[in-house]
């Protein structure tokens, strides 16, 4: 794949997403009723379209797919402005994730991962990181072991030619399922480590009470770079130990939280990619995270 310079290469998922908005709490053994779309999703493929729509001049992205939406998802993604690179899987379906919205618009998932974690070593190309500034790795492929062995190879080809790295870990059940120092030994390297709140209390070992302030300091001693969002509560940059900047969130009138971590990573590196400093691509992210939850689904 031809690459021009200053390109952002993001590994990760991509997934259909069916998002049911329930005013009402949901009602065991019977009907709720509710607002239900299918759209494109997934962490990686979320943040790759934020970052296009941000401006990044050219956004790569690698994720494997089922054949039954192959061809929805990549005209989904060119048309946000996106280069994809989706490797069709020949057994299973393009994963799938439930998303319960609820009356304050904080969302369950349920996720069948489908083909998103059978990404592997073998689908990796060298030439996604010719010309590339920055290489992004969803958490979701930490949490199987083919596609954590892809993400392996990439980190390992990201460092050896320079490119800096970042990791979205995703998800705090996977996180606790895998491992938190599991997790950290496997993204040992990266550059930047863009945690929510209960992320970065989970990896940095912290029982629940304890200040997410603390939690991210802990994180920048293993990570030189460590950003936690925290919803309503905005951004906390930490780096070496210590807390660098408080970003506030932007005011907004929440519909649907599907994505908005994604959104403000997809902002925050293609502000980083133009030269803005943490504090200042955190301050971009929370503008593209207010303006996610005022839509329904992941996406700009």
């Amino acid at each position: 794949m031809t690459a021009a310079p200053g390109a952002l290469v993001v590994v990760g998922d991509v997934v259909t997403d069916v998002v049911a908005i329930h005013p009402e709490p949901l009602a065991p053994a019977t009907d709720t009723a509710a607002r239900i779309r299918t759209l494109p999703g997934g962490a990686g493929a979320n943040a790759a379209c934020w970052a296009a729509r941000a401006g990044t001049a050219e956004v790569r992205l690698l994720a494997r797919v089922g054949a039954e939406s192959a061809r929805w998802h990549e005209r989904a993604l060119v048309d946000a402005g996106v280069r994809p690179r989706l490797v069709v899987d020949p057994a299973e379906p393009t994963g799938t994730v439930v998303a319960l919205v609820g009356k304050d618009a904080e969302r369950t998932f349920l996720t069948d991962s489908g083909a998103s974690l059978r990404l592997s070593p073998a689908d990796w190309a060298p030439a996604l990181l010719d010309g590339a500034a920055h290489l992004h790795l969803s958490g979701y492929l930490f949490f199987a072991d083919s596609s954590r062995e892809l993400a392996l190879v990439a980190l390992r080809a990201a460092r050896t030619r320079g490119v800096p790295v970042s990791v979205d870990p995703a998800s705090a059940g996977f996180l606790a399922a895998l491992g938190p120092e599991r997790f950290l030994a496997a993204v040992a390297g990266v550059g930047a480590l863009l945690p929510n709140e209960d992320e970065a209390r989970l990896l940095a070992g912290l029982p629940e009470p304890a200040g997410v302030a603390r939690a991210a300091e802990e994180l920048s001693r293993r990570v030189p770079l460590v950003v936690v969002t925290r919803g309503t509560g905005g951004a906390l940059v930490a780096e070496a130990g210590r807390i660098t900047a408080e970003v506030p969130a932007e005011p907004t009138e929440a519909v649907d939280t599907t994505g908005a971590g994604d959104a403000f990573t997809g902002a925050f590196l293609a502000a980083r990619l133009t030269g803005a400093t943490p504090p200042e691509a955190a301050r971009a992210g929370c503008r593209a995270a207010a303006e996610a939850v005022t839509r329904i689904g992941g996406r700009p």
